[in-house]
């Protein structure tokens, strides 16, 4: 079996089961020591961002730890995520209820960052719909995040 941290819009588990992912349990995840940021540039629609995570030390991303049924399970995903070319993925410590997992994290290449951008709300209603996996103060602050129309 294998782990996967999503931050981004992966945190709708309807978009995890269209893009075929088998999955066996989802839950709380907490990410130290990284903040949220929409700094990736979407290689599919110029001009909007899609999510990332930047080092801060005192920063904390919330999301959603799948147990996926498989470790190659996560292969499935790479395409969706352009790894390696726009992220990478990386095995990070995930805070969870019942310790710590390590688990497989996509971050942007430096490369295909570029600040000022806004996301599209249709893509920020993906990270919204994982509202049961977030904090109260952390689903504020996602909801209250600037977007563009898609």
């Amino acid at each position: 079996m294998g782990w996967y941290f999503a931050y981004g819009s992966n945190m709708n588990p309807a978009r995890m089961q269209a893009r075929g992912l088998h999955v066996l349990e989802a839950m709380r995840g907490r990410l130290a020591g990284y903040a949220l940021c929409f700094n990736k540039r979407a290689h599919d629609r110029p001009g909007y961002a899609y999510a990332n995570i930047c080092y801060q030390r005192d920063g904390l991303v919330e999301g959603v730890l799948y147990r996926l049924a498989a470790l190659e399970e996560i292969a499935k995903l790479d395409p969706f995520e352009g790894t390696p070319i726009y992220y990478s993925r990386e095995r990070l410590p995930i805070v969870t209820a019942q310790g710590v997992q390590p688990a497989w994290v996509y971050i942007a290449n430096p490369a295909f960052r570029q600040e000022g951008l806004l996301p599209a709300s249709d893509y920020l209603a993906h990270l919204l719909a994982g509202r049961e996996f977030l904090s109260e103060g952390y689903y504020s602050a996602l909801s209250a995040l600037a977007s563009q129309p898609a």
